[in-house]
């Protein structure tokens, strides 16, 4: 299940830079993952509870996805469309010369912290 590395990824690119920030717990975090990276949303949001599951700064936060449909252009008549994982071809002129514009998205759209305010918990 490589869900658990890319979540695991994720938590480690965020959690420095939150704490950083004064951040005293992580709430939640928006990832955009591309149809085309295979990655599953049922494994990332399993992995991300395993992940979460015991650690304070992370215990309770939310994982949201978004995800990001295939999106290509066709090198000879230029169509840009939208299609599955599997039926690349323009839909046009039926060319399989096509370039992935969207749908290999994996990346960190947004996070959300809580910041406590000065005076608060001291």
């Amino acid at each position: 299940m490589h869900e658990l590395g890319i979540v695991s990824g994720v938590l480690d690119s965020v959690r420095p830079v939150a704490q950083e920030a004064g951040a005293s717990r992580l709430l939640g975090i928006t990832l955009q993952v591309g149809e085309m990276t295979g990655a599953l949303q049922d494994a990332l949001q399993f992995a991300w509870e395993a992940l979460c599951e015991g650690d304070p700064f992370l215990e309770g936060a939310q994982l949201s996805i978004q995800t990001v449909h295939p999106r290509s252009r066709c090198l000879e008549c230029g169509n840009e469309f939208d299609h599955d994982q599997f039926h690349w071809a323009c839909p046009v002129c039926d060319s399989a010369m096509t370039e992935l514009l969207a749908g290999r998205e994996l990346q960190i759209e947004s996070i959300e912290v809580d910041i406590p305010e000065e005076g608060e918990g001291a």
